[in-house]
C-alpha cells in the first residue's frame, strides 16, 4: 500500500488522472454488471412464467391480465399490445394487409424490447477494450517520469530504478483488472440476451399467427 501511496504522491496530473479514470471505469463496470445481471435474471424468470400462463388462459383478455401480472420488466406486454393494436383508419398502415400490419408492429415492438435488454452492453465493451490501453499509457508515462527523476538525481542504480518502474507497472495491472471483468460480463450477458431474444421472437411469432387467424374473417 505504501508503494501505491508513494506512486500517487510522486505522480503528476496525468498519472493521477489515469488512475482516477481507471477507478471510475471499474466502478461503472461493476455497477453495470450487478444491475444487468439482476435484470436479465428477472427477465428470464418473467418469460418462463408469463408465457405459459398466457397461453393457458381461457381468452385473450384473461391472458393479458396474467401476462401483465407476471411481466415485471415489461418485455412481453409491449409485444402483446402491438399485436392487439388497431391502426388508425386514415393512415397508410391501415391500407396494408393484416399480416403485414401485424408483422410491422411486432417487429417495432421487439426491436424496442431488445434495445432495453442490450442497454449497457456498449459500456462494458468499451471498458473492456480501452482499459488495458489506458493502464498501459499510465505505465509508460509513469516510467518516463521515474527515469527522468532518477537521471536528474545523477545516480542510477538497479535499486533506484526497480522501485519507481515497479510502481508504474501497477497501472498496467490495474487496466487489466478493470478490463477482464467487463469483457467476461459482456460475453455472458450477450449469451443471455440472445437466449431471451429467441424466446421473445418465438412469442411474437405465435402472437402473430393467433391474432392474424382471429382477424382474418373480419378482414374478409
Amino acid at each position: 500500500m505504501s508503494g501505491l501511496q508513494h506512486f500517487w504522491q510522486q505522480g503528476d496530473a496525468i498519472t493521477r488522472s489515469v488512475a482516477v479514470l481507471l477507478l471510475l471505469m471499474s466502478i461503472s463496470a461493476w455497477v453495470m454488471i450487478f444491475w444487468k445481471g439482476w435484470l436479465l435474471r428477472r427477465v428470464r424468470v418473467d418469460i418462463e412464467r408469463a408465457v405459459p400462463a398466457f397461453w393457458a388462459a381461457s381468452d385473450l383478455n384473461a391472458g393479458r391480465e396474467r401476462l401483465v401480472a407476471l411481466d415485471r420488466e415489461g418485455v412481453l406486454e409491449p409485444l402483446l399490445s402491438a399485436a392487439m393494436a388497431a391502426p388508425n383508419a386514415n393512415t397508410l398502415e391501415a391500407r396494408g394487409h393484416v399480416d403485414s400490419q401485424l408483422t410491422r408492429r411486432l417487429r417495432d415492438a421487439l426491436h424496442a424490447v431488445l434495445a432495453q435488454l442490450q442497454y449497457g452492453q456498449v459500456l462494458l465493451a468499451s471498458i473492456g477494450s480501452t482499459a488495458p490501453f489506458i493502464g498501459l499509457f499510465g505505465t509508460v508515462w509513469g516510467i518516463y517520469n521515474a527515469l527522468g527523476a532518477i537521471s536528474a538525481a545523477g545516480a542510477i542504480t538497479i535499486e533506484r530504478v526497480s522501485g519507481p518502474v515497479g510502481e508504474a507497472l501497477v497501472m498496467t495491472a490495474a487496466g487489466l483488472a478493470v478490463a477482464i471483468p467487463a469483457v467476461l460480463a459482456y460475453n455472458i450477458f450477450g449469451k443471455r440476451v440472445a437466449a431471451s431474444e429467441a424466446d421473445l421472437e418465438g412469442f411474437a411469432h405465435d402472437l402473430r399467427e393467433m391474432i392474424a387467424e382471429v382477424q382474418q374473417p373480419s378482414a374478409a
